[in-house]
């Protein structure tokens, strides 16, 4: 007597742990949407055909990946707005005299000459003098004059 649900963890499984051709394998907190759809595959081609996969969990996978597909480009867009909304405020200091905490606890001040963003840097950095400061170390902003 066949096992059918042995048959069909055993290619599931293999998904799982086998690394994809050129790729390594996937860790459980990283499964993307190709994992998930040759897990759908192998869920539907090793199924028990007396006992067919019921439309509604089919239905419920279904709307489950889109939501996360959704969810991942709502998390692009979102930090796309974010980078730029900080560009936009780095931008808006110029000219203006800021003070700032350096990394040994240090309380500086200083006239904001130019800002760069969209670098290797986390965030914008402000060019003060001959230093360089990132924004979120800003911690007073005073009006130019």
């Amino acid at each position: 007597m066949t096992d059918p649900v042995g048959s069909v963890t055993s290619p599931i499984t293999q998904l799982m742990t086998q690394p994809a051709q050129g790729a390594s394998a996937p860790s459980r907190s990283s499964l993307d949407k190709d994992t998930f759809l040759k897990l759908l595959v192998a869920q539907l081609k090793y199924q028990d055909p007396s006992k067919p996969v019921d439309s509604s969990q089919f239905m419920a996978q279904t709307a489950q990946f889109t939501q996360v597909e959704t969810l991942q480009s709502m998390s692009k867009d979102t930090a796309s707005s974010l980078a730029l909304q900080q560009g936009m405020a780095a931008s808006n200091l110029v000219g203006k005299t800021v003070s700032w905490v350096d990394g040994d606890g240090g309380v500086h001040s200083g006239r904001v000459s130019s800002a760069q963003f969209g670098g290797s840097a986390a965030g914008p950095v402000l060019s003060i003098g001959n230093q360089s400061v990132e924004l979120s170390s800003v911690t007073k902003v005073a009006s130019a004059g």
